[in-house]
């Protein structure tokens, strides 16, 4: 580690999520928030803190392992009740919808605003969102949704520039990115795993049907996942975030390290 980074991190130190209260979890599509952050979120209602799951794009044509006959709205319906079901699992009462069309076929500004309207109303402490700077991510929402929370984040304090998205202020103090290749900070979440895996695939069955490759493969990933982080942290089981506070945000090279 560089002087610099070892005087900032003294200076600025990141913060610590797990102490603040409210917690906005953003998602593009139905099934991210869960697979990126599961457990982080079962965690965090279990300890009273204030969850809400926010999915921005309607997954309509996610259509690979949906039932025969199930797609464009009838999906996004049958995604939205799976959605909910699986927030239920993880404890979380308070998902909300905003519907922008899967694969990229909307206004990256329209995004941005109805996002800004969420973080004014719910006004949250921390936001959590899928890591835009990962170099292999390809999917187009993953990416517009990551951007634009990351641009609303840093923006979320300003009341003058929040009134221009029809938004008013929030406290942001954090920004947690998750499906990220540089974490920075690890949450313990022995006694979550378990319950994150079942509530993606006992709920997200449009997506995950018993017996398909995803259905074996993913729940393998997110436990080797979960070791690897807990190794490297020293928490047994863990996930990983790449966490920004307020000044890390801006003009600060070294936190993207």
């Amino acid at each position: 580690m560089g002087l610099t980074k070892v005087i900032l991190n003294f200076a600025a130190p990141i913060p610590k999520i797990e102490k603040m209260d409210r917690f906005l979890f953003i998602g593009p599509h139905p099934d991210d928030i869960e697979i990126g952050a599961g457990a982080t979120a079962a965690k965090l209602v279990a300890a009273g803190k204030t969850v809400r799951f926010l999915v921005c794009i309607d997954g309509r044509f996610g259509t690979g392992n949906a039932p025969e006959g199930v797609s464009g709205d009838k999906l996004v319906e049958l995604r939205q009740i799976e959605a909910r079901n699986s927030a239920l699992k993880l404890g979380v009462k308070d998902v909300q919808f905003l519907g922008f069309c899967d694969g990229g076929f909307y206004e990256q500004k329209d995004l941005i605003v109805e996002i800004a309207k969420v973080v004014g109303e719910f006004q949250p402490d921390v936001i959590f969102a899928p890591d835009p700077c990962v170099t292999s991510e390809c999917h187009i929402d993953h990416l517009n949704v990551g951007n634009a929370a990351k641009q609303i984040a840093y923006f979320a304090p300003y009341k003058e520039i929040m009134e221009q998205y029809g938004a008013v202020a929030a406290p942001v103090k954090a920004l947690a990115y998750y499906m990220t290749a540089k974490p920075t900070q690890y949450i313990k979440t022995s006694g979550y795993l378990k319950k994150q895996i079942d509530a993606i695939f006992s709920c997200h069955l449009s997506q995950f049907p018993e017996g398909c490759g995803d259905a074996q493969s993913i729940p393998l990933y997110l436990r080797l996942r979960a070791i690897d982080f807990g190794l490297r942290s020293l928490k047994g089981c863990a996930e990983g975030f790449r966490v920004l506070g307020v000044t890390q945000m801006h003009c600060l090279p070294e936190a993207g390290k």
